[in-house]
């Protein structure tokens, strides 16, 4: 099954991006993710169900530890397929 992950790290700093929100980059950058857009002000990627659970696994835990306050997130499935 493929799926769709969205999500943001708080809290927010409009001069300087936050370490957790450098941590959560660096994570779902590392991951082996299709379609991956990190923004600002939100974040997407896609991939299979293996790669997108472990990898909002790590999100959540690394973020955390670097100092966010709170992570909103959104998982979706977009369609049927390879699980890797």
């Amino acid at each position: 099954m493929r799926l769709r992950v969205e999500f943001t790290t708080e809290p927010f700093d409009l001069d300087e991006a936050p370490a957790h929100a450098l941590v959560a980059r660096e994570v779902i950058e590392a991951a082996e993710l299709d379609a991956v857009d990190v923004g600002p002000f939100g974040n997407t990627a896609e991939g299979g169900s293996d790669a997108v659970l472990g990898a909002v696994d790590a999100l959540l835990r690394r973020a955390l530890e670097a100092g966010a306050t709170r992570i909103s997130l959104q998982v979706n499935v977009v369609g049927e397929g390879d699980d890797k």
